[in-house]
């Protein structure tokens, strides 16, 4: 089944603090592609007024996987917004027709595991609530970790209390301003136990941390900040373009992505964070230095694409199938 281009907000709800759920249905009624608890949508979010390009933004599905006549997108309003949650907030509203670029599915439940332990941070809560959808649906165990700041703060509270101690919330400021001592609630492994976890990127780390002896494969992360990069070399390099046998030079100062929009290339991108994988490049040659936070560690030894928004070179020259 297509994807519809256009959707129509049919419903918007305040679900916490700053935090609002918009419901999108088919602008026809009819039924919508099938999605996976974990899945996102790329949207172009409601312009300004000013003609500027709309934003591009990607935002998790929140709703039961099993549901085909709607798509439900949880939105945080962030106090340091490039534009798009508050856009969001401000502008959309009930009958809005919303254009859609694409449906995603890179962070998924994996179909071996015995069980499911989820962690969230804030508005992480959205692909997990998805995926809490499908263990119950499927009969699967779970249990979830949410920290947040405040009850005030917290998207769904009263609906994931109904599940007694399977949910662990960690309030803020109800424990002095203290962080969840993630390690001692994570735990150690059980057999067949796979970690999921989506959040700020302090939460991430800890639970990375937490997670560091299990086996890679059954620990899962969704970024929606950019992580913290260990490579603070910034050398400048040199790419070729294959289709024109441009050579151009990429400054320490500048990001291969503006580069090529200095030079008139243009390359799809949304998030200029490593984030969301819309200006991932084919690499024809070199080594690429991987500074974003979609790419699994065998994508990253293969070196056959890149994240041009801020990928950098350990050889001297990359070679981009543009």
């Amino acid at each position: 089944m297509t994807l519809p281009t256009t959707l129509r907000v049919a419903a918007v709800r305040a679900e916490a603090r700053d935090v609002m759920t918009f419901e999108l249905r088919g602008t026809a009624g009819a039924a919508l592609p099938a999605f996976a608890a974990g899945a996102h949508l790329e949207l172009e979010v409601p312009g300004d007024g000013t003609g500027a390009p709309p934003p591009i933004r990607h935002y998790s599905l929140c709703n039961a996987p099993t549901e085909r006549d709607r798509y439900v997108v949880a939105v945080a309003l962030a106090g340091a917004s490039r534009g798009g949650s508050r856009a969001m907030h401000a502008r959309l509203r009930v009958g809005d027709l919303v254009r859609v670029r694409s449906l995603a599915h890179r962070f998924a439940l994996a179909a071996d595991a015995a069980r499911h332990r989820f962690v969230a941070g804030g508005i992480g809560i959205t692909p997990i609530r998805s995926m809490i959808h499908g263990c119950e649906d499927a009969g699967r165990a779970w249990s979830l970790l949410y920290c947040t700041r405040s009850r005030a703060r917290t998207a769904f509270l009263d609906e994931l209390r109904a599940f007694g101690d399977r949910v662990a919330f960690h309030f803020a400021d109800e424990h002095h301003g203290r962080r969840a001592d993630v390690a001692a609630l994570v735990g150690p492994a059980a057999a067949g136990e796979h970690v999921y976890c989506c959040g700020p990127a302090s939460l991430m780390q800890a639970v990375a941390a937490a997670t560091a002896a299990r086996a890679r494969e059954t620990v899962h992360f969704e970024w929606f900040a950019a992580a913290p990069s260990a490579a603070a070399d910034a050398r400048p390099f040199e790419i070729v373009l294959r289709r024109s046998g441009r050579r151009l030079q990429v400054d320490a100062e500048r990001t291969l992505l503006e580069t090529l929009e200095q030079h008139g290339i243009g390359v799809p991108f949304a998030c200029r964070e490593g984030l969301c994988r819309t200006c991932e490049t084919a690499l024809c040659a070199g080594e690429a230095d991987h500074r974003d936070s979609v790419l699994s560690e065998a994508e990253r030894a293969a070196q056959t694409s890149l994240m041009v928004c801020v990928s950098r070179a350990r050889s001297r020259v990359l070679e981009l199938d543009l």
